[in-house]
C-alpha cells in the first residue's frame, strides 16, 4: 500500500457562545503555531460547538490551549493514513485491518480532488498499533 500511515493524538475541546468563537479559537492556534493534521467540528446544541483536534504537535496544541484557557479532553489515539486516491483504497484498508483483527469503529475520509486522500480511523487505543502495523506492511 502506497501510503503513508501513522499514529496520531487527538484532543476534544467544547466552545461555548457565537459561532464566530470557534473561529476565534482557531485562528489563536493559528498565531501560537499550531498544525493541525485533521479537525472536525459537531454542534452539540444551540450554544456550543465540540471540536476534535489533531495536532501535528500535541505539546504545542496543549500549551496554546493552556494559554487560550481551553480544557482539552485527551490526548486519545487514532490512525491518519495518507495517500494515492484510487478506487477502492478505502475498501483495501478496512480489509487489511479486519484480516488483522482491527476492529474500526468510526472512521471520516476525504480527497484532495487533486488525487490524494486523507483518513482518520478510530479504534480502541490498544489496536492502534496493530493497525499502524498492518497498514505499513
Amino acid at each position: 500500500m502506497a501510503a503513508t500511515v501513522r499514529r496520531v493524538d487527538y484532543f476534544y475541546a467544547t466552545v461555548s457562545g457565537e459561532p464566530g468563537d470557534a473561529y476565534e479559537l482557531l485562528s489563536q492556534l493559528a498565531v501560537e503555531g499550531v498544525n493541525l493534521l485533521a479537525l472536525n467540528t459537531m454542534p452539540l446544541g444551540p450554544e456550543s460547538t465540540q471540536l476534535t483536534l489533531f495536532p501535528e504537535d500535541a505539546m504545542r496544541l496543549q500549551n496554546a490551549a493552556r494559554a487560550a484557557r481551553l480544557a482539552l479532553d485527551g490526548p486519545h489515539t487514532a490512525v491518519l493514513v495518507q495517500g494515492g486516491d484510487e478506487i477502492g483504497v478505502i475498501a483495501r484498508i478496512h480489509a487489511h485491518l479486519h484480516q488483522a483483527g482491527v476492529r474500526v469503529y468510526a472512521s471520516t475520509a476525504v480527497t484532495d480532488g487533486r488525487g490524494h486522500f486523507g483518513y482518520v480511523l478510530y479504534m480502541r487505543p490498544e489496536h492502534v498499533d496493530r493497525a499502524v502495523a498492518t497498514l505499513n506492511a
